[in-house]
């Protein structure tokens, strides 16, 4: 087996413009959850919405880019206040039932073949980045920055994609560590105390929907930019539940753990699928093909998964004080 290329394959894993989307919307669940006690099953349904405003925006309405960057947004703060204002009064189980039908109901509206012309149907929508890269100050080349290897296109992505990160993650440390932010993990807590100090507890969830899903849409434009393809495919709820894996292996109540979380998931999840496919070629898995051990990969991030709520429920980075509300 090639080790060298194995961790090579990992640690261009843990850079790469997907994670950084992953982080980013681990980041919104972690205002979502983490910090307001909001169950979201649906965090998939708004990087669909941001991806689909940003190249619906370009493609249809030829939109420049800040333009359609900000209809995606728009489209988040509508998506979360049609989810928000029939649930929020409720009890957070309503919440995680709209949430995640409304993300398929997205996904199948936007596959319906009536908006063909509009959304691509099944077959998605392509070259809506060229917005994007028209800013890029690399000249074409290649770029290498230790055993990694850009070129100009996927360095200006990855750097522009770890800058919303960080810039997303500094905005939510400022925001926790201010009153806002202690009446909303005071909602987590005990949202009749909260009541009773004449706080407006539906609007702060609001308001945390809103950011949380605001992050979301931002993930998924940052999805879509590597390859320019949107594919309907792509937002399904196992994505929810990926996104909610790298939450918790970082920590559900973190700022950088949702960011260490993503990173984890898919250096975990590029190490599993790279052992496993060199076992196999090296003869010493005889009873997996390749197809299955892409499967398997899956079975063995869940098993790790246990055992880290097993041993360290509150994540890598948590606290085991954030856990009293759970």
């Amino acid at each position: 087996m090639d080790f060298a290329a194995i961790f090579t394959n990992a640690l261009t894993e843990i850079v790469s413009p997907i994670t950084a989307s992953y982080a980013l919307a681990a980041l919104g669940l972690a205002v979502h959850f983490g910090y307001a006690g909001l169950l979201n099953f649906g965090q998939a349904g708004f990087m669909a919405v941001g991806a689909y405003g940003f190249s619906i925006s370009t493609l249809t309405f030829g939109a420049p880019l800040p333009v359609a960057l900000l209809t995606a947004l728009v489209a988040s703060v509508l998506f979360a206040l049609l989810l928000g204002i029939p649930t929020l009064r409720l009890r957070a189980d309503y919440l995680a039932i709209v949430t995640i039908a409304a993300a398929e109901i997205v996904r199948y509206i936007v596959t319906t073949n009536s908006l063909t012309n509009v959304t691509g149907s099944a077959n998605g929508l392509a070259t809506f980045e060229r917005g994007f890269y028209a800013l890029n100050p690399f000249p074409p080349g290649d770029y290498p920055v230790g055993p990694l290897n850009f070129n100009d296109r996927s360095l200006w992505v990855t750097i522009v994609a770890w800058c919303i990160v960080l810039l997303c993650a500094a905005i939510v440390w400022a925001l926790m560590r201010s009153p806002w932010g202690r009446v909303l993990k005071g909602i987590r807590e005990d949202e009749n105390a909260v009541l009773s100090l004449g706080k407006n507890v539906f609007v702060y969830k609001m308001e945390a929907l809103v950011i949380g899903g605001l992050f979301g849409s931002l993930a998924g434009i940052l999805f879509t930019l590597p390859t320019g393809a949107v594919q309907p495919a792509n937002y399904g709820s196992e994505l929810t539940f990926f996104l909610w894996t790298a939450l918790l292996l970082g920590g559900m109540a973190t700022v950088f753990g949702s960011v260490l979380g993503a990173m984890i998931f898919w250096v975990v999840l590029s190490l599993t699928q790279g052992i496993l496919l060199g076992l196999i070629e090296a003869g010493y898995i005889t009873f997996l093909s390749s197809a299955q051990a892409g499967q398997l990969r899956y079975i063995l991030v869940g098993v790790a998964l246990m055992l880290l709520m097993i041993f360290r429920p509150q994540g890598i980075m948590g606290n085991k004080k954030e856990l009293a509300f759970s």
